[in-house]
């Protein structure tokens, strides 16, 4: 029977409170998660890995977990910058866990999965440095900006403390998982960026006209390219044939329910 509560009595011999949510969340996560890419369980990494908290028992494909009692909605903090940095350009990176919890009860109010191939470097914001009174100073860590990354790249488990259906869950994941079959980070970064100009205009049909409005934006984005509304016309027609978008008629497209 699957359970938001998370359980409170593997943290007693714990006085660290960081401590005790890394204990309590990462034996639910281990307990009530699935690996969205084949179904099977998972487990939890050995105590000395640095890179990962999860492997799945199967696909072997590995998870980090972040979870956070304030409000997921724009970003959440990672670890040491640099490191974070290194791996997304190497464009290997473990996938990410989001928990949002109630701190009052430990219960898990919102679970989503971010797949690697979201997560980007223009993505990955760099925090001050730590002060020279302070245990690490000098240390550098980083935030990972949440509200960037498109909607369909944010799969739920938990959304507003109901569960998911694993079926929607697996589902979502397969839709985008061609993006990690991109050998470089700009072919995937302006599959990206066309999908979240898509769901920024809001509106379950669009137009091309309303894309090329992202146009000065993208140029920015990517300044060596020089014929940007190809560009845009072209990823269109790959969301296309991925089935994330529909041609409606000339010019006429619509986002695809999932």
């Amino acid at each position: 029977m699957s359970r938001l509560s998370m359980d409170q009595s593997l943290a007693e011999s714990y006085t660290s409170k960081s401590q005790k949510i890394r204990v309590m969340s990462e034996a639910w996560t281990e307990a009530e998660i699935f690996c969205p890419a084949c179904g099977n369980s998972l487990r939890g990494a050995p105590n000395n890995s640095k890179v990962f908290d999860f492997l799945c028992t199967k696909c072997i494909a590995e998870y980090e977990l972040k979870s956070n009692a304030r409000s997921l909605a724009k970003k959440a903090s990672d670890g040491a910058y640099d490191s974070m940095m290194s791996r997304l350009n190497a464009l290997q990176s473990p996938h990410f866990f989001f928990m949002g919890y109630d701190i009052a009860r430990y219960e898990v109010k919102n679970f989503f999965v971010v797949p690697s191939h979201f997560l980007r470097p223009d993505l990955i914001e760099k925090r001050k440095p730590l002060s020279s009174s302070a245990h690490r100073a000098g240390w550098v860590g980083c935030n990972i900006l949440l509200d960037q990354i498109p909607e369909i790249g944010r799969i739920s488990y938990v959304k507003n403390g109901l569960f998911v259906q694993p079926a929607l869950v697996m589902n979502a994941w397969e839709k985008t998982a061609f993006l990690a079959e991109s050998k470089s980070m700009e072919s995937r970064g302006w599959t990206i960026d066309i999908l979240r100009c898509v769901e920024r205009i809001h509106q379950a049909e669009f137009s091309l006209e309303q894309i090329y409005q992202f146009e000065a934006e993208l140029a920015e984005r990517y300044p060596n390219n020089n014929f940007v509304k190809d560009k845009i016309r072209q990823q269109l027609q790959v969301l296309r044939d991925r089935g994330l978008i529909e041609f409606v008629n000339r010019g006429k497209y619509r986002l695809v329910k999932s």
